[in-house]
């Protein structure tokens, strides 16, 4: 008679089956990945060396403490075993793939690992039925294992998943409505891995576009679909200079805002909103930056603050007297074309004077000076500046 059913089915394998099995197992390790690979849809158009290297380790692994459990009474999978096949679950699971493919891989494997046992018992001696029974009923109930272990990760990390996105979504709220506590911002931020929240990008999109970014950006972005459109939240980095999204949204109908501190998300999406209005190219992305003069001179005041900030930044480090020489310097520079001699009868300054404060801004500035962009934007600024506080003038 069979024996009876156990937990640990492999304590009545026969004792020369491991020595049977070893001196094939590369071979074996390398035929039943290829196998698994090649027999599950899902994962035959896969080309990823660490996929492949992963796959023959699982490979690996599994025939090995296979082979260890022969004739003895132990558990299927100790921990270090077993979180070898909860992480390929969980993998399974951050690739959006279902646990169909997985388990399918196993039950492949379950019949070549009988299969390939069979065959290295025969070539020992004759191997009768009952020992088939019972290496059939020791590799189900492995196998079984296996799978409860893939299942458990694959469970795992959905849950995981759903915590992140709950995390993630509660800190783009925060950083939309901009009215959180400091504290609780920053805390959001350090869950979801942004420590030291600083500078942020806002980029509205088509909300068709919102799954396709999500995962484009992960980590470095937040996704938030709204009623009209999706809004996307860089973190300040590589990927939210201009040119890296220039390249990545070209053809999205996308509209991206300044960057600017995340205190001033909200300041950032209305100005991006605003710009989009403004029209432009159908396919290259539109930057709020490009129209924060015409948005200035339409009266939007965040559109100033955003300017203003910029086009003095270079200034910032001075002292206020310092500061409220050169300002007036640029500003009437700007305003004579240039003449110096205009500048100094203004200023009620010696033309010397005029001549080491335009060195001084040239320092400060470079090229900017010459640029007729940045100049109209400076006299934009100083205009609001220098003609707003009597003081200054």
């Amino acid at each position: 008679m069979s024996a009876p059913v156990s937990a640990t089915p492999w304590r009545h394998l026969p004792a020369d089956l491991a020595a049977a099995m070893r001196p094939h197992l590369p071979a074996t390790v390398a035929a039943v990945a290829a196998a698994v690979t090649e027999a599950t849809p899902a994962f035959a158009g896969i080309a990823d060396d660490k996929f492949t290297r992963d796959v023959r380790t699982a490979v690996q692994v599994a025939l090995d403490r296979f082979l260890d459990l022969v004739g003895t009474e132990e558990p299927a999978l100790p921990p270090r075993f077993r979180d070898v096949f909860v992480g390929l679950g969980a993998a399974e699971a951050r690739e959006d793939r279902g646990p169909e493919a997985l388990l399918a891989a196993l039950r492949t494997a379950a019949r070549l690992l009988l299969r390939t046992a069979s065959q290295s018992l025969a070539r020992l001696r004759p191997v009768d039925a009952e020992e088939l029974i019972d290496l059939s009923d020791a590799v189900s109930a492995y196998v079984a294992e296996l799978a409860a272990a893939s299942t458990d990760g694959y469970a795992l990390q959905l849950r995981e998943q759903a915590g992140e996105v709950d995390r993630r979504r509660q800190l783009a709220e925060l950083l939309l409505r901009g009215d959180g506590i400091p504290s609780a911002v920053e805390s959001a931020a350090a869950r979801v891995g942004w420590v030291g929240l600083d500078m942020v990008v806002p980029v509205l999109l088509p909300l068709d576009q919102a799954r396709d970014v999500r995962f484009r950006y992960g980590p470095d972005g937040l996704v938030v679909e709204r009623g009209r459109d999706a809004v996307l939240l860089l973190r300040s980095g590589p990927r939210a200079a201009r040119a890296a999204l220039t390249a990545a949204l070209t053809g999205r109908r996308a509209v991206v805002g300044p960057e600017l501190g995340w205190t001033q998300v909200p300041a950032a999406v209305r100005l991006a909103e605003l710009a989009a209005g403004l029209g432009g190219s159908m396919t290259d992305p539109v930057f709020a930056d490009d129209h924060l003069v015409a948005l200035t001179l339409r009266g939007e005041q965040r559109a100033l603050a955003v300017l203003t900030a910029r086009r003095l930044a270079p200034l910032a480090q001075l002292r206020p007297a310092q500061r409220e020489n050169l300002l007036t310097t640029l500003y009437a520079w700007l305003r004579h074309w240039g003449s110096r001699a205009e500048v100094a009868t203004e200023l009620f300054v010696h033309p010397q004077t005029v001549s080491y404060r335009l060195k001084r801004l040239r320092d400060l500035y470079g090229d900017d000076l010459d640029d007729p962009t940045a100049r109209f934007e400076l006299l934009v600024v100083l205009t609001n500046q220098l003609t707003v506080d009597p003081g200054s003038g």
